[in-house]
């Protein structure tokens, strides 16, 4: 069974984060998570997407190291505030509270770097895959 790197928080911490998340092959992997905030990877299949959501209570940053994405953020999943293709080296800024989904739809997986304010997983999660990330919400 595939396990993560380990979380490494709330200890002090350096990463290469570019090198961690290209290099990355599990849906999720929780590399550091303090009191207020922290870091995951994800690889995103080619035709795969992270999942409609909505964070209350806190923000979340995103940065893209390899691939593409859908970026789709608003109100709902039919009222979009911004709804655009995001390539290598973007990051995007999702406010608390607002419904958002990324979807892969280039032909490589795409890389991405997570940083929640506060924490959104346990300490520690890992995700191989998302049916694996899906049956561990239900």
């Amino acid at each position: 069974m595939s396990q993560g790197k380990g979380d490494k928080g709330p200890n002090p911490y350096t990463v290469n984060i570019e090198k961690a998340t290209t290099e990355n092959e599990a849906f999720r992997d929780t590399l550091w998570t303090g009191k207020n905030l922290q870091l995951t990877v994800m690889s995103i299949p080619a035709g795969g997407e992270i999942g409609a959501e909505v964070h209350d209570g806190h923000d979340q940053f995103l940065r893209l190291e390899a691939g593409t994405l859908r970026a789709m953020i608003g109100t709902s999943e039919t009222e979009l505030e911004l709804d655009e293709i995001v390539h290598d080296d973007d990051a995007i800024f999702v406010p608390s509270g607002k419904w958002h989904n990324f979807v892969n739809e280039g032909d490589e997986p795409a890389k991405v770097y997570s940083i929640y304010a506060p924490p959104e997983h346990k300490p520690g999660t890992f995700h191989a895959t998302k049916a694996d990330a899906d049956s561990a919400e239900h």
